[in-house]
């Protein structure tokens, strides 16, 4: 039985109200007693389980073995409501990129971080504290432990059976331990998400006789989809089993590192899943159980690798909703704070299985620290630390990222990597992400690339010229000018006399304008499928003349989910004067909104669509504040020389 020196350390911190009342003291906190054993004493030794009330439990002196995981939504944890202050000093197993980026998002909040990573210069040194040592090291994380007041993880494949000592010797540790533990088991994760009525393929156990595998090929069928129960990640742990007799191979493939009792339990198989798109949803729990979730994006792998994304995912937006709904389900059902990356499948009759979860920040949430009002890594800080969950809303109109992944090895990998970051560097929205790692070689993760864009086809076109995807040199003139935005919209050419003034103040502003021809009563079909489909083209506002007898606005508005301006127009040779027009847009009955403009006047619902772009275009946005300057001096202007040559010379 090992001896552990302890020595003296206070951990403070606060207490939330409940309801209403909540406030966090962030400053000034209250201080409460040091929970942390192994901090608080010395030269003691662990002679059983003392419990999260301070009491201890029976049986014989020592160290107990850790027991198996409960049903951990069952029982709360005991740790609600607690929070820590800015000061607390928070531990992080592993110091790779993962940690890094979160060591600096904690960094920006004034909280300190330390890192137990046995690299001899992590990632995560670069803003924090790095102790040398193994985060699969019993002795290491109970000895990094006493450092820090809360201990949580950059990687799951870490001792946990040490974890849970620490946590029964009242150290501070987010997720539980018992959550990671079953995280990390992936057969044990599925089965606890079965049990509460998460969305999964297929699975079983896969014993290494014969009988266990002709058992699994009769209920799942083939091919299916082998798997390591531990140390998977990336592809690695899967074998795609296509018949019976490839059973034996992948046995020997996947088992080869294992040891001996891996070796007979460490395996499980999956049915094949024949998903359309792949996608991932970050989401965060705080210490009380609230369980907020991030938009939905849609990943591209290579090699198992995540190798591209978009957010928010091109999918509709019920199954935009299945998937939030499906991510929220499975962390809820796990114990402790902190952000999970869960993977899921759509499949062809738009439902939704989960793929896996990660109990930490993930790469498929990397887009977040451009993307998002709070990053994945400070809403990781603000969980482990009790504090409230940040906004998860997109700051932009869609966004994009790619992971740099090394090519070659060494400086040629090197140069390859550095020229995508050079192609990034003058794309608008684009931030480039280096890891610091030590070398670099085929596969290895080196890097990222976000694109933000104002919408998501924006982001898209930016990534693929970062890419080299470009099939064609642009035209002259054409740089930057980016996917559509507006649609400019009329039932009749005799309406473009007035129409194509939105065109051309859409031009002066650079935004990317289509002006068509979509009949409400002439063409319906076209105007269905137009109004049903503009926002997936990544269109934002949509104009429409409304002349004649004036349904087209409010036909599309009843459509489409963009908001749609209406301009009355007095067509050529009719004999109304327009305010027919004028009056229809705006009767349109509750619940189907038209915004509309003075009779014939295309220009105000050109600038109009301008602003609603420039809510989120900066460049646009710049743009309207220029204009409007311009009105202003325009008016003074004319006001002085008005005061200067009297009124009675004064010529218009």
């Amino acid at each position: 039985m090992a001896t552990i020196d302890l020595a003296a350390q206070r951990c403070s911190g606060t207490r939330y109200r409940s309801g209403a009342a909540r406030t966090r003291e962030w400053s000034k906190p209250r201080r409460r007693p040091s929970r942390n054993v192994l901090a608080r004493s010395t030269r003691q030794q662990v002679d059983g389980e003392r419990s999260r009330s301070g009491k201890r439990s029976g049986g014989r002196k020592g160290v107990r073995p850790t027991t198996a995981p409960r049903a951990l939504a069952e029982k709360p944890t005991g740790e609600a409501g607690v929070t820590l202050p800015r000061t607390a000093k928070v531990g992080v197993l592993g110091g790779g990129q993962l940690g890094r980026m979160f060591a600096l998002a904690a960094a920006r909040l004034g909280v300190e971080v330390l890192v137990l990573d046995p690299t001899p210069v992590a990632p995560a040194a670069v803003a924090a504290k790095q102790v040398p040592g193994s985060f699969r090291d019993a002795d290491a994380i109970l000895e990094f432990a006493k450092q820090v007041d809360v201990l949580t993880v950059e990687i799951e494949h870490i001792n946990t059976d040490a974890l849970q000592l620490a946590a029964d010797a009242g150290v501070d540790v987010q997720p539980l331990p018992s959550t990671l533990k079953i995280i990390q088991d992936k057969f044990a994760q599925k089965e606890h998400l079965e049990r509460f009525g998460v969305p999964l393929p297929p699975f079983m156990k896969v014993g290494l006789d014969s009988g266990s595998r002709q058992e699994v090929g009769r209920a799942l069928g083939f091919p299916m989809m082998l798997k390591s129960r531990y140390l998977a990640y990336d592809g690695k742990g899967n074998y795609v089993v296509e018949t019976e007799e490839d059973f034996e191979a992948g046995v020997r493939a996947l088992t080869e590192n294992l040891d001996e009792h891996q070796k007979a339990e460490g395996l499980y198989a999956e049915g094949w899943v024949p998903f359309v798109k792949e996608l991932a949803v970050m989401v965060a729990r705080d210490r009380d159980g609230n369980v907020i979730t991030y938009p939905v994006v849609e990943t591209h792998h290579k090699d198992s690798i995540l190798a591209e994304l978009e957010c928010p995912a091109p999918i509709p937006p019920e199954v935009q909703a299945r998937a939030r709904e499906v991510a929220h389900l499975a962390i809820s059902k796990f114990e402790g704070a902190g952000v999970f990356g869960v993977e899921l499948f759509f499949l062809q009759d738009g439902g939704i299985l989960l793929n896996e979860i990660a109990p930490r920040p993930h790469n498929s949430g990397h887009y977040t620290i451009e993307a998002c009002v709070t990053s994945q890594y400070e809403q990781h800080v603000r969980a482990v630390l009790g504090w409230p969950l940040g906004d998860t809303s997109l700051t932009c109109g869609g966004c994009s990222m790619i992971n740099i992944l090394g090519e070659a090895s060494g400086e040629d990998g090197a140069e390859i990597a550095d020229a995508l970051i050079n192609r990034a560097l003058p794309v608008p929205g684009a931030y480039p992400h280096w890891y610091g790692k030590e070398g670099v070689k085929p596969g290895r993760k080196i890097g990222h690339i976000t694109v933000t864009g104002s919408s998501l086809a924006d982001a898209v076109a930016k990534k693929d010229r970062v890419l080299g995807r470009m099939a064609a040199e642009e035209p002259e003139g054409a740089e930057g000018k980016g996917p559509t935005q507006v649609a400019v919209i009329m039932g009749s050419d005799s309406d473009l006399y007035v129409m194509k003034k939105a065109a051309e103040v859409l031009a002066d502003f650079g935004v990317p304008t289509e002006v068509t021809i979509v009949s409400a009563h002439r063409t319906p079909e076209r105007m269905f499928d137009f109004a049903r489909n503009a926002h997936k083209r990544g269109i934002k506002a949509i104009i429409a003349g409304a002349g004649g007898a004036a349904h087209l606005p409010g036909m599309v508005a009843s459509m489409t989910p963009l908001p749609v301006v209406g301009v009355p127009v007095i067509p050529k040779g009719a004999p109304l004067d327009g305010m027919d027009s004028l009056l229809s847009i705006v009767q349109m009955p509750g619940g189907i909104p038209v915004a509309t403009v003075a009779i014939n006047n295309a220009k105000n619902a050109g600038l109009l669509a301008a602003r609603i772009i420039g809510a989120s275009d900066p460049a646009v946005r710049e743009k309207m504040e220029a204009y409007q300057n311009g009105l202003k001096q325009m008016v003074e202007k004319k006001a002085a020389r008005l005061e200067d040559e009297g009124w009675e010379k004064y010529e218009v």
